[in-house]
């Protein structure tokens, strides 16, 4: 039933059986009322829920299982190629650190965001550490009618969190870009487009989702285009310094 997985490479087929794992383990977990999504997930670093694990486990974790499918699909799909040519130990290094870039990505607007409302809070008379301790204790602050836009505002970021392998994922189709430019892939099965087009179609839009995204979009468009930035330079300074060969 498993024997696909003998063709994926080793690095790939683990990390692509991890994902697997916490989803289902999210699964069992909320059926306890446990909610694995604010323990797992990267809140932005001066949230109150931010704990440095979630820096690494983020990257593993999906709410929803066609979020899961669809990552590791074009993960596996891509990934094997990208594992095949470097060899297992510079692929693992090349995903753990577009993750890491597209936590830090996520977080550069986010912490910005969540500074200035604590300033504001603090200009209304509260105090940000008791706060934090009624949010993590009882999941809610209790506070005047007239400042609940601004309470409300800072739960909802501070609550924020962000998870998935898609930082890793765009980071993956940019590099497969860079080093396969004119590799064609099939639009719905039917239509011929070359790498090097579809995946800077897919970079442009995600750069103009982070400046026109709605209130109600919780996509994590910065995340996506700050795994692609790191993949590809990360792959652009690899082609330079080693020349003919990756490793």
């Amino acid at each position: 039933m498993f024997s696909f997985l003998n063709n994926i490479p080793q690095v790939t087929k683990n990390i692509l059986i991890l994902n697997v794992l916490f989803f289902l383990a999210s699964l069992v977990f909320e059926k306890q009322g446990v909610d694995l999504a604010t323990l797992f997930g990267s809140h932005f670093f001066n949230s109150a829920f931010f704990e440095p694990f979630q820096v690494i486990t983020s990257m593993f974790f999906h709410a929803t299982f066609i979020h899961l499918f669809f990552n590791m699909f074009i993960f596996v799909m891509i990934g094997s190629s990208l594992e095949k040519l470097w060899g297992a130990k510079r692929f693992f290094i090349f995903v753990m650190a577009v993750g890491l870039g597209a936590v830090v990505f996520h977080n550069i607007f986010g912490v910005i965001e969540l500074s200035n409302i604590k300033k504001q809070l603090v200009n209304l008379g509260y105090n940000i550490d008791s706060l934090d301790n009624q949010l993590k204790s009882i999941g809610g602050i209790r506070y005047n009618s007239k400042d609940q836009w601004i309470i409300d505002k800072y739960l909802m970021r501070s609550g924020t969190s962000g998870f998935g392998a898609s930082g890793i994922v765009y980071g993956l189709l940019i590099a497969f870009g860079i080093l396969f430019p004119n590799t064609e892939f099939y639009m719905y099965f039917l239509f011929p487009i070359k790498a090097k087009y579809l995946i800077s179609f897919y970079f442009i839009f995600e750069v103009i989702q982070i400046f026109s995204h709605s209130a109600t979009d919780f996509v994590g468009h910065v995340a996506h285009v700050g795994g692609a930035i790191t993949a590809a330079i990360m792959v652009i300074y690899w082609r330079k310094t080693d020349k003919k060969n990756f490793w």
